[in-house]
């Protein structure tokens, strides 16, 4: 072969790989968009002064998980919700609602629930206070 048609086949080579990577990129899903992005910009401050208040009141929630449970205790009796996020598929995003009654703690049963890294967010009242509190937790 002549240093012609090595020229050729090295930028139809070339031409080949960006075209399958074009394709592939047109072809990725989309999860991290947030369709919601601007109304969640617009009540940031309320976001972080209930995130503020769960450093004020030192009412960080205790997490520990066995099997398939995972125990939750908070300082206080609460009523909320938590929301398991996964970071690398939006379709596994799941939210469970949390009661202590009169206890301080709630546990949750992670049947179905897929191991690996998940991003917990945490919504609850407490008295007349309200908290937010994240937190990334490995589902084993």
């Amino acid at each position: 072969m002549n240093w012609g048609k090595g020229i050729i086949a090295g930028m139809a080579a070339f031409m080949l790989f960006i075209l399958s990577m074009c394709i592939y990129m047109f072809n990725a899903p989309v999860d991290d968009y947030d369709h919601q992005y601007y109304e969640k910009g617009l009540s940031f401050n309320k976001d972080h002064d209930r995130e503020e208040q769960v450093n004020k009141d030192h009412a960080e929630p205790v997490m520990l998980q066995s099997d398939d449970r995972l125990m939750i205790t908070f300082s206080e009796p609460i009523t909320g919700k938590v929301s398991f996020m996964r970071p690398s598929d939006k379709a596994l995003d799941r939210s469970f609602k949390l009661n202590s009654g009169s206890s301080k703690s709630a546990e949750l049963d992670l049947q179905g629930v897929a191991k690996g890294l998940w991003q917990l967010t945490f919504e609850w009242e407490s008295g007349k206070k309200s908290y937010l509190y994240h937190k990334e937790v490995y589902i084993k």
